[in-house]
């Protein structure tokens, strides 16, 4: 990205699900490195959303919150839809037991934001800042 507190993660899959939980991996290897990554817990949770996009922002967010509050990361992940957004099974790792590649995210931008499905799929992009 043209500015240096940026990363651009974009993701694309077969369906829906399976592009978000790209989108999720990708946003955490910008960070770690995941390859050994072993998780050490599970997290359940729900995001709510009323569009598409706004529920990548709400996962990500998830995952932001969750390295700043508890010091994991995902390095697995469940996806299944539930009325209004999804509900996520997130096999969680400690954060300071994997080999940091880059800075961390503080925070999901809407700038250039974009998740949509069409005949070849589904894509996104979206920006962190970090």
């Amino acid at each position: 990205m043209p500015h240096t507190a940026d990363v651009r993660v974009e993701a694309w899959a077969p369906t829906r699900e399976e592009c978000l939980a790209q989108a999720l991996r990708g946003a955490c290897e910008t960070f770690l490195d995941l390859a050994d990554a072993r998780a050490v817990r599970r997290r359940d949770v729900e995001v709510r959303a009323d569009t598409d996009e706004d529920l990548l922002v709400a996962l990500l967010d998830e995952v932001v919150y969750r390295l700043d509050a508890d010091g994991e990361v995902p390095v697995g992940v469940d996806l299944e839809p539930v009325p209004g957004g999804l509900r996520a099974g997130l096999d969680m790792a400690d954060a300071d037991t994997l080999p940091v590649t880059g800075a961390a995210p503080k925070a999901v931008t809407l700038h250039g934001l974009r998740f949509a499905g069409g005949p070849e799929g589904w894509a996104c992009s979206v920006t962190l800042d970090v």
